[in-house]
């Protein structure tokens, strides 16, 4: 597979569109095309040029550590009203060696710094871990006496398979304010190839303060045996029965290349959809300016849509591990683990690949090869109908555009897909998988942990998300109704007791918008715009449909509470705000709490037919089972945003009937040991399809 250098202004891979678009909803294709050059990713010669700027002034030092570099996107408001402003970066930095952290705007087409802020790191909280905090902690551990103590008290002596797993301190502890902290567990790795999460040294946790470099404190809680048994599902040796046998290939072809085209920006264009991908250190993809054609009108949908905070909280409350409370997005930076996806692995067909062009510790570029996959994909039955009356049978195939990337943090994997259908549906769904976090089990009964083999536990935990939707349904005014069933009482509207109807709710204020989602009811959220009806005269508008999966599993006075209080609703509406973006505020990272959702919306703003941006939290609670040792079958959870009433009718009536070609060749009566091959020798491809599996080029994103 050949490779082109990465930049952000080239898209291999699929076709670069280079003829005109259709005009944008706010006045033609100049300024969408400004637009799309003011939201694109960061470009190497911006990151290499903000690293000037701050070596300039002074900020750069060698002991400094950029730990987030990234967009600071222009105030939307400005940019729909064309009023492009020079390109600026908010850069986060740390000084390991005097812990002084610094919270910067860089504006490299002016030459300058817009701001410079020295953060009091006791009441702002730490800027996000560095690369350099994992490396180091480890060597400091192997050096305390205290530690090595409870190591040979457990009879483990050789220090070249004790691993230190380095974790995010939670809130800090008495004596522990305005340090910068990790709370670390120990594994043993028996050799280089094992797999240390399957032996856990359970009962011992160490405090590590990474700019004085020293053990703070080392808590050996309880003594429990360390699991033997190995988990080293990746080596074929250690697997127990031989590869499963009659697994036939199957291959997706598309002779005549995508049905999408991306441009310089990294602007979509799909059968009608239009959106500009971006990616961000923090929170990985990034999606603007999302429409849809209508008849030859673009409709915009979504401004912008992300992942901004992601939280895993763990629920066994013992001492040793009472602060396992991680946040991906606002303490590890999730976008900045991507993985490099591989043909045929991670993404299967007519793949474009897109690079991912961030800035590494030094402020240097760094480019993730191969982090974005687009591709499109067949999804079954669009809509189908065989009519008794009047003899017609018509079908047509669904397909859908995916945009996705996979990201590695720590022991757990996840899988960010957002898909686009033909119908308007627009769908997000993660998929989690990996390696459990594992523990000693304490035994029979334990009510925090899962047994997952001999001795391994796993304690219980969540995985819950925060979508971020600037919702732009036909415009920036919406609004935001509760919609449920319910059944009509027995009486005069109701004689036979059969009647049931829905109720409509309109949510005025940020305090009537944090609503908890409940599936007896069938309880969505329809965003309407109110000034935009369609021909039965009601207002147009896209339902979000949650899963209604468990909140938040904690008391509300405990710590976590208060640092994700976002998670403990599914909904929360709030007007935008160009400042307002993580939901557990900008600075997570040993933050005590109260930032972001909740501190915003006490002021209580009306969210009526205006500019609102959506909060939706979805997620997992997985009690772990012996299925998911020692690699993890893939879990996922999600949601659905489906237009309702924003068209006139379907509008998938222009899709074309498949053709015969790819209807029939291939198929054969169940249970007839067919080899596989039609009746004239074909395999159920094209004659020429396995000429044509693509691997599109890669490009910055």
């Amino acid at each position: 597979m050949s490779r082109r250098p990465p930049h952000p202004l080239r898209r291999s891979g699929a076709p670069v569109t280079t003829e005109t678009r259709p005009p944008a909803p706010d006045g033609g294709t100049d300024s969408a095309l400004a637009r799309a050059r003011a939201l694109a990713s960061p470009r190497p010669d911006e990151i290499t040029a903000c690293q000037a700027l701050l070596r300039r002034d002074g900020l750069l030092g060698p002991d400094t550590h950029v730990s987030y570099f990234g967009l600071a996107e222009q105030d939307k408001r400005e940019l729909l009203a064309g009023a492009i402003a020079p390109r600026r970066f908010r850069v986060m930095l740390v000084d390991l060696r005097t812990g002084l952290s610094h919270d910067i705007v860089a504006c490299p087409g002016e030459d300058r710094l817009v701001s410079t802020r020295v953060l009091d790191v006791a009441t702002d909280g730490h800027v996000p871990v560095v690369l350099a905090e994992f490396g180091m902690v480890e060597e400091i551990v192997h050096a305390d006496e205290r530690w090595l103590a409870a190591m040979r008290r457990r009879g483990l002596t050789d220090l070249t398979q004790l691993r230190v797993n380095p974790l995010s301190a939670g809130v800090p502890g008495e004596g522990e304010e305005g340090r910068r902290l990790q709370r670390c567990f120990t594994f043993v790795q028996k050799t280089p190839d094992d797999l240390g999460w399957a032996h856990p040294v359970d009962g011992v946790t160490v405090v590590v303060d990474v700019v004085t470099r020293e053990v703070l404190d080392v808590a050996d809680h309880l003594d429990l045996p360390v699991p033997e048994e190995d988990g080293n599902f990746h080596d074929p040796r250690w697997v127990d029965r031989p590869p499963r046998a009659g697994l036939r290939p199957i291959e997706i072809t598309q002779p005549e290349g995508p049905s999408f085209t991306v441009d310089e920006n990294g602007v979509i264009d799909w059968l009608g959809w239009s959106l500009q991908v971006g990616f961000d250190q923090r929170e990985g993809l990034v999606l603007h300016d999302v429409s849809i054609d209508d008849a030859g009108r673009r409709r915009p949908v979504l401004h912008r849509a992300s992942v901004a905070e992601m939280m895993v909280p763990y629920g066994d409350p013992s001492p040793q591990r009472w602060f396992q409370n991680f946040f991906d997005c606002g303490e590890y930076l999730l976008g900045g683990f991507a993985n490099s996806l591989e043909l045929g692995c991670d993404c299967v067909g007519d793949i474009t690949y897109l690079d991912a062009v961030l800035a590494d510790s030094a402020g240097g570029v760094r480019v993730v090869p191969q982090a974005i996959c687009v591709h499109e994909e067949d999804t079954g039955i669009l809509w189908k109908h065989f009519d008794n009356w009047n003899g017609s049978s018509d079908s047509r195939r669904n397909r859908r555009l995916v945009v996705s990337f996979f990201v590695t943090v720590g022991n757990y994997d996840y899988g960010f897909y957002w898909y686009f259908s033909l119908d308007g549906a627009i769908e997000l769904e993660v998929k989690a998988t990996g390696v459990v976090f594992t523990s000693a089990y304490p035994g029979p009964g334990y009510p925090f942990a899962s047994e997952l083999a001999p001795g391994l536990g796993a304690p219980y935990h969540q995985h819950l998300f925060s979508a971020r939707l600037d919702m732009a349904v036909d415009g920036t005014d919406n609004a935001v109704d509760e919609v449920e069933s319910v059944l009509v009482p027995r009486g005069p509207r109701n004689p036979t007791g059969t009647g049931f109807t829905q109720t409509v709710s309109r949510l005025r204020t940020e305090s009537e918008a944090q609503r908890v989602a409940d599936n007896s009811r069938n309880r969505s959220w329809l965003v309407t715009n109110p000034s935009v009806t369609n021909r039965l005269g009601n207002p147009v508008g896209y339902m979000l449909h949650p899963e209604g999966r468990p909140l938040l599993l904690a008391d509300e006075e405990s710590d976590i509470h208060r640092r994700a209080t976002f998670a403990t609703r599914h909904l929360w509406v709030t007007p935008y705000a160009p400042d307002e973006n993580y939901p557990a505020g900008d600075l997570v990272n040993l933050h005590r709490g109260g930032a972001g959702l909740p501190e915003w919306t006490a002021a209580d703003r009306d969210v009526d037919n205006t500019d609102i941006v959506l909060w939706h939290t979805f997620g997992l609670t997985h009690f772990p089972r012996p299925e998911d040792w020692p690699v993890m079958p893939v879990d996922s959870t999600g949601f659905v945003l489906k237009p309702y009433g924003f068209f006139d009718r379907n509008p998938t009536l222009d899709i074309p009937a498949s053709t015969a070609a790819h209807c029939h060749p291939g198929g054969h009566a169940a249970g007839a040991g067919h080899d596989g091959h039609d009746d004239h020798g074909h395999d159920g491809h094209a004659p020429d399809d396995h000429e044509h599996h693509h691997d599109h080029g890669k490009a910055g994103a």
